[in-house]
């Protein structure tokens, strides 16, 4: 079956459930403190995402959709944060506030790509008062395609009955991501998808596919759960639907870096593909496809349209030559997850001479893999003058990837790539001529992450603008 990116910008979803604040920060863990056998972490960067209820909402918002999220915060710094966040990306955000029961936050200490130590703030989620949603839910149904359940056992969907019974009046497709043992708390939701874990803490330990979906049939009898998305790690995935054959996925990860938050990115996919017209079947694929994507990203993260559409070209396609940003970042973290080092530079390689070919050559000798960034040709323009560039974008970025010192080439079209750098954190920052590491653009963002910044010398004679001005006779 050949599968379709839905137009996900016409979907509408509502998602209700427990929202919380991660945050992340990240530094240099160089030396051991005299104190305790421990680790001394220089911090050098912060970075705030939305979690839970949060990150499902996110995830529809980065694919394109448009999303209402309802929840539960406390009274305090860390819900204002959040609140910011989600509205900054795109997202409604109607939170019930509460002194008694603080916003939960999670608070990971990272060096080097790796998590050194987590530290949850919560209270107990008996203290969660939640009876004030259900009125702007109810004001908020009517709009949506798809309803949400997004249930992390943390208070605010104690008794999700009275959401889904609403749902159901109103005849609105209604998913939810459990978290309790206890599936009839969730009867009559259009689907759940419950991980195995979660699955067999219901029905009991599975042995093979086949205890799988006989369990699952059962469960959707006794519990009037319409369908069940099973999600089985590395085994892929299960859909059990009404008087069909079920259908099993197999798993689309490259490679497994990190699980956090997968499961908000499988439901808010599997719903947005779903409420923008996506056979159910089909929007499976898709979210199987993202969750993929999303287990080789570091923390709670999302998954954007443009690498979802990446992810259905065929293997080959994006393994060398030029890329979508998208693409480079995912074929960045395969290879850091290999050992690899990561080598960049960027300009603007309009004519590509023999002073260009040593000087990459001799920046791919500093790593493993060479990102070249290349300006496009409105950029050229800005820096260049009105009859630049000679070569347009697209014949400039194949010459570079036919080089074979250059793995992969990327497009920006700001006047310098630092926000491009700042994302790709490259291990090795290159760049030619009489700069000053300091002048560089992106340099201080790859030095914070412990990267390095090496300025090389240009050969000598060669000169795009002199070859210009030979073959227009200057």
């Amino acid at each position: 079956m050949s599968l379709l990116l839905p137009d996900f910008a016409a979907a509408r979803l509502l998602v209700i459930g427990d929202v919380m604040l991660d945050r992340y920060w990240y530094g240099d863990a160089s030396r051991i403190s005299p104190e305790a056998p421990v680790p001394v972490v220089h911090v050098q960067r912060r970075e705030e995402r939305a979690g839970g209820a949060g990150n499902v909402a996110m995830n529809i918002a980065a694919l394109g959709g448009r999303v209402d999220l309802m929840g539960v915060v406390g009274d305090d710094e860390a819900a204002a944060s959040l609140q910011r966040l989600l509205e900054a990306n795109g997202c409604t955000a109607t939170f019930i506030r509460g002194a008694a029961h603080p916003t939960i936050t999670k608070l990971r200490i990272i060096s080097r790509h790796q998590q050194l130590i987590r530290l949850d703030f919560e209270e107990d989620p008996e203290t969660v008062e939640p009876e004030g949603l259900l009125t702007p839910f109810a004001v908020a149904l009517d709009q949506a395609d798809c309803v949400i359940l997004s249930d992390y056992g943390k208070g605010t969907l104690r008794d999700p009955g009275p959401f889904i019974a609403l749902a159901r009046q109103r005849d609105k497709l209604l998913i939810v991501d459990p978290k309790r043992s206890d599936f009839d708390a969730y009867r009559g939701a259009s689907l759940a998808t419950p991980n195995l874990s979660e699955f067999q803490a219901v029905v009991g330990p599975c042995r093979s596919e086949e205890d799988i979906v006989s369990r699952g049939q059962r469960l959707m009898a006794e519990t009037g759960i319409r369908g069940l998305l099973i999600t089985r790690s590395e085994r892929g995935m299960t859909l059990l639907l009404p008087q069909q054959p079920p259908i099993h996925l197999p798993a689309r990860a490259r490679e497994v870096f990190d699980v956090t938050g997968a499961g908000d990115t499988v439901v808010a996919v599997l719903a947005a593909a779903a409420a923008a017209g996506t056979p159910i079947e089909q929007a499976a694929m898709l979210a199987n496809l993202a969750a993929g994507i999303v287990v080789g990203k570091l923390g709670t993260a999302t998954v954007g349209r443009e690498e979802l559409a990446d992810a259905l070209l065929p293997p080959q396609v994006h393994q060398h030559g030029a890329v979508g940003e998208p693409a480079l970042l995912r074929l960045v973290a395969e290879a850091r997850r290999r050992g690899e080092r990561i080598v960049m530079t960027n300009g603007c390689f309009d004519l590509l001479h023999s002073g260009h070919v040593a000087y990459l050559e001799q920046a791919a000798a500093l790593g493993d893999r060479l990102v070249v960034a290349v300006n496009d040709d409105e950029s050229v323009r800005r820096l260049k003058g009105e009859d630049r560039p000679v070569n347009p974008l697209a014949d400039r970025m194949a010459v570079l990837a036919g080089l074979r010192s250059v793995d992969w080439v990327v497009a920006f079209g700001e006047d310098t790539p630092e926000g491009l750098i700042c994302r790709l954190l490259p291990d090795v920052l290159v760049k030619g001529g009489d700069y000053r590491p300091e002048q560089i653009a992106g340099g201080d963002c790859v030095r914070r992450a412990g990267g390095e910044v090496v300025v090389l010398a240009y050969v000598d004679g060669c000169s795009t603008s002199s070859l210009i001005d030979t073959i227009r006779g200057r």
